[in-house]
């Protein structure tokens, strides 16, 4: 059983969770902008640059006409949430990096500052992850997995046993954050005892089996962090941001 965490613990991750809805928010704002141009048939515009409202009047669609007045205003107001949205996102940013300044020795704190040394692991990872997942007293490695939501779930009946694909139990933003990660630990870490572990076991280069490895390496990369912030055991071969 995982701790139900006090109301501080819960406090302390709004932050990173807002600006994940945000960014959300952001992507659908954007793929619904991208999706009305591309029914204007205009493909050469990029609604999220800074002056792109401005420059709405001047478009003409491939029959030379201009954008048609309700689209028009439709566009602009997209465009206007889509600034609040960034605008939003930066403020959360700020003050995140305001709060890691002013209190560098509490424990949340120090503990996203190691992961974020680590290359390849940005800020936004590493308070999620220290939010979400490492500041629980979590007792063993096989309660830190389940709880991340990357172990299987399988179907057994007598000596037959048929994997079902992920639980669904645990926490989504855990999963999906490790499962991204774990694509570009492979990048920034190729040299790491992990990333050789599951190059050998994907060797054969088929695509079901790299998905699913990708799976038991996400799993295997979470246990290694969360050694690493709380015994301070580092993973061989992991590489590490110059001080800056």
């Amino acid at each position: 059983m995982v701790p139900v965490p006090s109301l501080e613990e819960e406090d302390a991750r709004r932050a990173h969770r807002e600006r994940d809805n945000l960014v959300s928010e952001r992507t659908r704002i954007v793929n619904r902008l991208k999706s009305t141009f591309v029914r204007l048939g205009i493909r050469d515009f990029n609604p999220k640059l800074r002056r792109a409202a401005d420059r709405l009047k001047d478009l003409r669609t491939p029959e030379g006409a201009p954008i048609p007045p309700n689209t028009l205003a439709e566009l602009r107001r997209d465009m206007a949430r889509l600034r609040y949205v960034n605008e939003q996102i930066k403020e959360i940013e700020v003050a995140r990096e305001e709060r890691l300044a002013a209190d560098p020795d509490d424990k949340h704190h120090s503990m996203v500052r190691l992961l974020s040394q680590i290359h390849g692991l940005g800020l936004e990872t590493a308070d999620m992850l220290v939010g979400e997942i490492f500041s629980r007293d979590i007792p063993h490695r096989r309660a830190l997995a389940r709880y991340g939501g990357l172990t299987g779930s399988p179907d057994e009946s007598g000596k037959r046993r048929r994997e079902k694909g992920l639980a669904r139990a645990g926490n989504s933003r855990v999963r999906a954050g490790m499962i991204q990660l774990a694509w570009r630990f492979l990048i920034f870490h190729k040299d790491s005892a992990l990333a050789r572990w599951y190059r050998e076991r994907t060797a054969d280069g088929r695509s079901s089996v790299r998905k699913t490895m990708i799976v038991a390496l996400a799993r295997k990369l979470l246990i290694a962090l969360w050694r690493f912030v709380t015994l301070g055991e580092i993973p061989e071969g992991f590489v590490f941001k110059a001080p800056a």
